[in-house]
């Protein structure tokens, strides 16, 4: 820690950088997350603007976070939210469905949950859970799941012809990186809660969920719906550049200034190609 002493030695910044590096301090640490925290504030304001433009021209924006487990996903749907007006903001995190669900159409669950006019809606998960998740770990037949991937392009234009505006995000993490957050979480009892037998398996089963996954990309991505994937190995930077794309997206900001850049980083997003280089493959 800084004495009182340093803080009267230190006249600019880079004396207090040279006395914490003096006192092993992890002062370019500390930096980071200020420089982070900043950001962060800057583009929630503007997430704020954003989401007021939203409810004014009555648009229906549906934002999917899709990912492996431990990927990020929640962390980001936090921050996106943090300080939007919950009136005309949800979170849609869907349980397993019920056995009356389950005989119904497999679309009927989600299509209720789609945004009014002027609501943004955050899929924490969603109807891509048939294309990767189910298969993977035995929750849905094979007929059930070539029927899905044979129906969710249909589905999905006739929701961009009904003028609903829908970003896919794929957040991608390495197995080395998954491994240490899902440990983290069992050792964290405020994290506990977020881990279950699903994400027990997911390293076991890691080459299963990784041929499902580009199966996926394969059969949806398309000029109308495309997938955007997310290098998420480093949380932070995850969740400033997934809240750039979304702004850069639409042209709210005609009667603003914008405080800090809306254009994300082309290295850490990207939209879904088959060349791509990816880390969790």
């Amino acid at each position: 820690m800084y004495s009182r002493q340093d803080l009267a030695k230190a006249k600019k910044r880079k004396d207090l950088i040279a006395i914490g590096e003096e006192k092993n301090i992890p002062i370019k640490k500390a930096l980071r997350t200020l420089r982070y925290e900043e950001e962060l504030r800057l583009l929630q304001i503007e997430m704020v603007n954003f989401q007021q433009w939203v409810k004014k021209k009555g648009l229906r924006v549906a934002i999917i976070f899709e990912g492996r487990d431990a990927a990020g996903k929640g962390g980001t749907i936090k921050r996106f939210k943090q300080h939007l007006n919950p009136r005309s903001t949800r979170v849609v995190a869907l349980s397993k469905p019920t056995e009356v669900e389950r005989g119904q159409w497999y679309f009927r669950r989600y299509i209720k949950e789609l945004p009014n006019p002027g609501e943004i809606v955050l899929f924490d998960r969603s109807w891509y859970n048939r294309a990767v998740v189910e298969p993977v770990m035995g929750f849905c037949d094979q007929n059930e799941y070539n029927r899905f991937m044979a129906q969710v392009p249909g589905f999905e234009h006739m929701l961009y012809e009904d003028g609903v505006h829908i970003i896919k995000f794929w957040f991608s993490i390495s197995k080395k990186e998954q491994k240490k957050r899902i440990e983290s979480r069992l050792q964290n009892p405020l994290k506990k809660w977020k881990f279950s037998p699903v994400d027990q398996k997911g390293q076991e089963l890691w080459d299963k969920y990784t041929f499902y996954k580009e199966h996926m990309f394969s059969r949806t991505h398309s000029t109308f719906s495309p997938w955007i994937i997310v290098q998420a190995n480093d949380k932070k930077s995850a969740r400033l550049e997934s809240m750039r794309y979304v702004l850069s997206k639409f042209d709210y900001t005609s009667s603003l200034r914008t405080k800090t850049t809306i254009l994300p980083d082309p290295n850490k997003v990207h939209r879904y190609y088959r060349q791509i280089e990816q880390i969790d493959i």
